[in-house]
């Protein structure tokens, strides 16, 4: 197919793109941002927003505003607001902290419900970096053996030593989608929890936190649901969970009379106990405010949207990317694969410099990999196709270059 064709393919794909108009309510320029899955664009909604929390919430009302304002309470009407993306009731999130902090959270507390004789934790063997070294940390302290398992080979790990397992939804480096329902019935069946990392697909496709029985989960919220660099992280504990919910970090914030100032520690009801510290109320707002793009989307449309944009770029990279040039490391069938697309080439790092200096943004993870995220609220079919006629020119400049070229 002509660079034409595809061009006007996209054309009439964004034409009849049912979430297109979402686009105007990001600030966006010509680049095509593929880089999503690390840190989201701004939502447009977001600067008056902080505006009005800094100078009249903080500058005019001041403490007043912990009631007033709503920010006391601010940590858990967040929360619900993003319950609907990952398929969760309300009163079961939290809003706050890192997704590190929360990770050790979720973890310390899945072992202590898991109760006496269990004494291991499985880690996903390729998970985020920080996941595992809060799992490691979270062994120590708890007195359990950790192992690391690839997500496929977790069912025939488990025993009746297992106490809790630590999974990512999706992979940060491949794009793989792990089958949450299915495994997390393993680990049920074992007796065991299941705590999942949602970084990856949060806002991307659709989870089913109740409706696959997960017991605990985290997420940041500054990748596909646009909450900005640093925004606070979330913990998700289910319903049947939260009385028996022990944290590690007992603050002062979760517990049941938080001003009462007692030297002993009673934690609040619900997903309250998932709370620690004062909240970090600047980064909560604008989270609060980058949320509202999500008014009346279905997560089902983004997940339809998401897949439809990356069979189109991985069609397009086809088309116009040298033979032989990359190798796409993302799964090709739909019910495997989150909402980026990896591919593997030599010198991936200098490549992915010049799309970016062509006005291509993606990013790079050592050793060899180009990694590009597709946001559906405001990635459209046009710049599938010039991400990838760009990544095209590159790789066919390079592979000119002889023996000092990207390709040798």
């Amino acid at each position: 197919m002509s660079d034409s064709d595809l061009a006007r393919r996209a054309e009439k794909l964004d034409g009849s793109d049912e979430l297109a108009a979402k686009r105007d309510e990001f600030e966006l320029d010509d680049t095509v941002y593929l880089d999503g899955n690390s840190l989201g664009a701004l939502p447009a909604a977001v600067p008056g927003r902080i505006e009005d929390v800094v100078r009249r919430q903080w500058g005019r009302l001041r403490i007043r505003s912990w009631d007033e304002s709503g920010w006391w309470t601010a940590p858990e009407r967040i929360g619900d607001r993003i319950a609907p993306l990952v398929g969760a009731a309300p009163g079961q999130i939290v809003v706050g902290d890192s997704t590190s902090v929360n990770v050790f959270k979720a973890l310390v507390a899945a072992v202590r419900m898991a109760g006496p004789g269990r004494d291991e934790i499985v880690v996903d063997a390729s998970t985020f970096p920080t996941d595992g070294y809060i799992a490691e940390s979270a062994a120590r302290l708890t007195g359990c053996t950790l192992r690391p398992v690839p997500p496929a080979e977790v069912p025939g790990a488990l025993g009746a030593r297992t106490a809790a397992v630590l999974l990512n939804h999706v992979d940060y480096r491949t794009g793989r989608l792990h089958d949450l329902p299915s495994l997390t019935a393993a680990v049920h069946a074992a007796g065991a929890l299941a705590v999942w990392d949602l970084c990856h697909s949060a806002g991307a496709l659709p989870v089913g936190l109740d409706e696959h029985g997960v017991d605990l989960a985290v997420g940041c919220t500054y990748k596909y649901l646009n909450g900005g660099p640093g925004a606070p992280a979330y913990l998700y504990v289910r319903r049947e969970l939260q009385d028996r919910f022990d944290s590690p970090l007992p603050g002062w914030n979760s517990h049941a009379d938080p001003f009462g100032m007692s030297p002993s520690y009673t934690p609040a009801p619900g997903a309250l106990r998932g709370r620690v510290g004062t909240p970090d109320i600047l980064s909560l707002l604008a989270l609060e405010a980058a949320l509202e793009v999500w008014e009346g989307v279905p997560v089902e449309a983004v997940r339809a949207k998401s897949l439809a944009l990356t069979d189109f770029f991985l069609e397009c990279v086809t088309a116009y990317v040298p033979p032989g040039a990359v190798e796409c490391v993302t799964p090709l069938a739909h019910a495997e694969r989150g909402s980026q697309v990896a591919l593997r080439c030599a010198d991936a790092g200098d490549v992915m410099k010049r799309l970016i200096d062509r006005g291509v943004v993606g990013d790079f993870r050592h050793p060899d990999v180009l990694r590009f995220g597709f946001t559906p609220l405001y990635v459209g079919f046009a710049d599938v196709e010039r991400a990838a006629r760009v990544l095209g020119e590159v790789l066919s400049e390079g592979l000119g270059e002889g023996p000092g070229g990207a390709a040798g």
